[in-house]
């Protein structure tokens, strides 16, 4: 999935002719911190909230009020990942969309992107999470897919957090199953860490079944 295929509609730019006073009632309307500023169609660069509160006159125009303004932004083919990177990096709520010419096709947000992941097949498939810690030099998703796959299950997702202050890792899987019971002593014979783990047992399907019960039992 590219840039271009994120670019939300719901967000208008600001022209430089516009006002710090409508650059912060367009910020609250559409429940952003940062807005792109346009000038004959041209991206000149983001603006954020902070910025204009750090102003005393917000009757004045944008291109009166700042000399310069910072220009985040990725171009139409960039990979989700690198939108992704480009926002944490810049801790941007919003990020412009530029074509190969520098022209401004658009921007995407945060919420966009989050309701994106959030109705992405693999987040919204019936199954479980397990969370496994291990050294770098120690991660094989072969040798992690084989372990699942030997417990007639499927890895729908995974990803990895790092950190630069330590040598190891972070894998959050999300698996096809609902009970990992099984899947979780695989792991942990081949000497691998569980840290954590978010599943629905038969202990608590049981005791569904017992709470349905006595609640149509009630209802007789």
């Amino acid at each position: 999935m590219t840039a271009r295929e994120v670019i939300t509609d719901e967000i208008p730019p600001l022209m430089h002719t516009d006002t710090g006073e409508k650059a912060l009632i367009w910020m609250e309307e559409f429940k952003v911190s940062h807005l792109p500023v346009l000038k004959n169609g041209n991206f000149v660069g983001l603006i954020s909230e902070s910025d204009i509160l750090d102003k005393k006159d917000l009757e004045m125009s944008l291109d009166v009020l700042f000399d310069h303004l910072p220009r985040p932004y990725v171009f139409e083919n960039a990979h989700i990942y690198e939108v992704l990177a480009k926002m944490a990096e810049h801790r941007i709520s919003v990020l412009p969309v530029l074509d190969s010419s520098e022209q401004y096709l658009g921007c995407t947000s945060v919420h966009q992107l989050m309701t994106l992941v959030a109705n992405t097949a693999s987040i919204k498939e019936v199954g479980g999470i397990v969370v496994l810690e291990m050294n770098r030099v120690d991660y094989s998703l072969a040798q992690i897919a084989q372990i699942v796959e030997g417990d007639n299950a499927k890895i729908l997702s995974s990803f990895i957090m790092t950190s630069t202050d330590s040598t190891k890792i972070e894998v959050t899987l999300k698996i096809s199953e609902v009970d990992l019971s099984r899947i979780i002593r695989s792991f942990e014979r081949y000497d691998m860490v569980v840290k954590a783990s978010f599943q629905r047992s038969t202990d608590q399907d049981d005791m569904q079944f017992r709470y349905d019960a006595l609640m149509n039992y009630l209802n007789i």
